[in-house]
């Protein structure tokens, strides 16, 4: 099918798949055999006297990480299904949301037989899982064979960017599923980006500047920091779902704005399942508010994701805990009021048992003195992106907590109680990486729509326009597993698969984006002028931070495979 030649016209009709629902439950059926099978081949690798071992683990971990991307693809197209399912029952299936169910199933089931990329030089195919071709055949089914190779066509691609230019452009596409309630809060952020962040937020990446504290004033106002608190504490009480919402918007604005809710919404998980109450009624009210800014301090120079080799100590003074160490990567360190630290209470342990967590108060800090308290230094990192904020390195010497401010009360329970905020953290990453993605989608279409090459648009090219339209699907993609994991988190059940899927895939698509965006910008993209360069630089960090994406399928093959 080829353009019209001047005004980038498409053909006006995709193939017809036939009854597409039923096709891509078939489809799903079909896959979570496979997913079946490949659990039980790589536990033939790694499990020894009817346990995972960790040595195994690690010797086989590119079949078990492999595993782990397996299982992600299949639940994410199990929450593409839901959501057609939905859709169709309410009688608002259209043409956008078939086009990018029936390109999802057929891109990932295609990729689920030929190769899963977990980065750009490492793919997991079916034979690295110990599957042979007979194992495979519950995708043999004509049905599901047709969807592989027409569902996914250049046709479907190129009319699904057609359908995108007559609704205006890369709005979010296609319906999400969410109730009104959540569209209309959706709807309140959007106009807030648009008229207060987005304009500004390239000059505040070039010039390396701090948001400033009009914006976070406006963003309590809103509610952003007590979104998810309850009543009680200050806070409005609305769901994890509401915060996807909000983060996703945000984030489509300026990834460092998305990302100062999720401070104040790790540090309030923090205190509300591990703080005593008098810990929750002093702290809580002013996080919900926006009259405490907290940061988050558990990273150090040595340890990464290893946090049972954590060093920071913390020795008992009377009253009073003191702190000395070093910390990394430490966000908004220099604005907060209250510092979640964790260190180390017993100096007799080596591993995640003499872990404990503080709610360590300091002085909000200037340019010229950024950390002007007593026993604590710091140091910027300067980075590529997610410059909003700022990293600190941070040195204690000293430095005093109030023995009331140890979390709960108790000692050696710090790592507990950062685990119960993981899934929570992992849902925002998530949720961050969906606004990343689509801001990387807003400036692809608007610069294709915009040049001209050859007498016509670049979205009247083939290539770009199938570009923009893998953008969109898998956009919805990781949406609507992110939605699934905050659906779970807000009902009480255990989602820490869940959210690691959803961080993991979500992270994936943003950078995938970000980089096919500036594809399509050619040289213009690799000038600092241009926001997709920006947009790039901030996709990056999705995959590192809150886990990053080889910890990720760790954890999920582990729990996989156990």
């Amino acid at each position: 099918m080829a353009p019209d030649g001047q005004d980038g016209g498409f053909a006006p009709q995709a193939p017809v798949l036939g009854d597409l629902i039923e096709t891509t439950r078939a489809a799903l059926a079909a896959a979570t055999t496979v997913l079946d099978q490949a659990k039980v081949s790589v536990r033939k690798l790694v499990v020894e006297n009817d346990r995972v071992s960790p040595d195994l683990l690690e010797t086989h971990q590119a079949a078990a990480h492999g595993l782990a991307w397996l299982a992600t693809y299949v639940q994410a197209l199990g929450q593409m299904q839901a959501w057609v399912d939905a859709l169709s029952a309410e009688g608002t299936f259209g043409e956008v949301e078939e086009l990018l169910h029936q390109i999802a199933f057929a891109e990932y089931l295609a990729q689920l037989r030929g190769g899963i990329p977990m980065s750009q030089t490492e793919f997991v195919r079916p034979a690295d899982l110990g599957l042979e071709p007979d194992d495979l055949g519950a995708l043999d089914d004509p049905s599901v064979v047709r969807l592989i190779a027409e569902g996914g066509s250049q046709t479907a691609r190129m009319r699904l960017v057609t359908l995108m230019r007559e609704n205006g452009g890369a709005i979010t596409t296609g319906r999400t599923g969410l109730d009104d309630e959540l569209e209309m809060i959706r709807e309140q952020f959007r106009r807030f980006t648009l008229d207060k962040v987005a304009p500004h937020a390239h000059g505040w990446h070039l010039r390396d500047e701090l948001i400033p504290t009009e914006i976070i004033s406006e963003m309590s106002e809103m509610g952003v920091f007590g979104l998810t608190i309850p009543e009680q504490y200050g806070g409005f009480g609305l769901s994890k779902a509401s915060m996807c919402v909000v983060s996703e918007e945000l984030s489509r604005g300026y990834i460092g704005v998305g990302s100062l809710g999720t401070r104040s919404e790790i540090a309030a998980e923090l205190i509300l399942c591990g703080g005593t109450e008098a810990q929750k009624e002093q702290w809580l009210p002013g996080i919900a508010s926006g009259a405490i800014l907290p940061t988050a301090v558990f990273t150090e120079p040595n340890t990464g994701s290893d946090l049972g080799s954590l060093r920071t100590r913390a020795t008992k003074d009377g009253d009073t805990w003191k702190i000395t160490g070093n910390k990394t990567w430490i966000t908004h360190a220099a604005r907060a009021q209250v510092m979640t630290l964790l260190a180390r209470t017993d100096p007799g342990t080596t591993n995640y048992a003499g872990l404990s967590m503080f709610l360590a108060e300091k002085t909000p800090g200037t340019d010229d003195a950024p950390f002007p308290d007593a026993g604590i230094s710091g140091g910027e990192i300067e980075v590529l992106g997610y410059r909003g904020m700022k990293e600190y390195e941070l040195g204690f010497d000293g430095f005093e907590i109030k023995g009331e401010n140890l979390l709960g009360g108790a000692e050696g329970k710090g790592f507990k109680q950062l685990m119960e905020t993981f899934e929570s953290a992992r849902i925002q990453t998530a949720a961050r990486a969906i606004g990343v993605a689509q801001s990387a989608l807003d400036a692809g279409m608007r610069y294709a729509e915009d040049r001209k090459q050859f007498g016509k648009p670049l979205i009247a090219f083939p290539r770009v326009a199938g570009k923009l339209a893998m953008m969109a699907v898998e956009i919805m993609v990781a949406r609507q597993l992110t939605y699934f994991s905050a659906v779970r988190k807000d009902a009480g059940e255990r989602c820490d698969v869940e959210a690691g899927m959803a961080k993991l895939l979500g992270a994936r698509v943003a950078w995938s984006a970000a980089d096919n965006a500036l594809q399509i910008h050619g040289g213009n993209g690799f000038a600092l002028e241009y926001e997709i360069s920006r947009i790039l630089c901030d996709a990056r960090i999705l995959n590192i931070f809150e886990g990053a994406a080889e910890i990720q399928a760790q954890v999920i093959a582990r729990r996989l495979l156990n």
